[in-house]
């Protein structure tokens, strides 16, 4: 098995202002590192699975068709020419048709180094089509990430680096 990426928690100012900036100023900043301090760095519930499990910060009701965007708290470093592919628990999925909002997130090498210090944002939408609402607890696993390696094109000749997640890489 390849070792090429480590998990890593946000400072705890990067997670007070992403925190604020998601669900506004209403709850403490003493909350909020509670809530920080509980963060548990993604991880395999087995030898032989491929998935990362991540935690939900937060409880989380959803009704068919409502979707939450949840700040995890976490980064991942990993080595060039791998990616990190975010993809609902597909038990949930199963259930109660849980699934991204984006279908699968994709988390580059070099988000790691963004001025949000590479925050991994998951967005999660009740697709659900049989009236079913999904409560999960906070601390629960809710979404699996996946490492995998990737290749370019002979003649790609691309130079320029990041800063910022969505549309970052198609800014002008």
């Amino acid at each position: 098995m390849k070792r090429i990426a480590k998990f890593h928690k946000v400072s705890e100012e990067q997670f007070i202002n992403d925190w604020r900036d998601s669900f506004g100023e209403e709850i403490e900043t003493e909350e909020i590192h509670k809530i920080y301090e509980s963060i548990k760095l993604p991880r395999r519930a087995t030898a032989g699975s491929a998935g990362y499990d991540f935690f939900l910060t937060l409880p989380v009701k959803l009704e068919p068709g409502q979707a939450v965007k949840v700040p995890t708290g976490i980064r991942a470093e990993m080595c060039d020419e791998w990616v990190l592919q975010i993809y609902p628990r597909s038990g949930l999925g199963f259930k109660y048709r849980l699934q991204m909002n984006n279908t699968v997130g994709i988390i580059d090498s070099d988000y790691f180094y963004s001025d949000n210090e590479g925050h991994i944002f998951i967005k999660m939408l009740n697709d659900g089509r049989e009236g079913k609402t999904v409560e999960l607890a906070a601390g629960c696993a809710f979404a699996q990430g996946i490492f995998m390696e990737y290749g370019i094109t002979e003649d790609d000749d691309v130079t320029d680096s990041r800063n910022g997640g969505f549309g970052s890489t198609d800014r002008a």
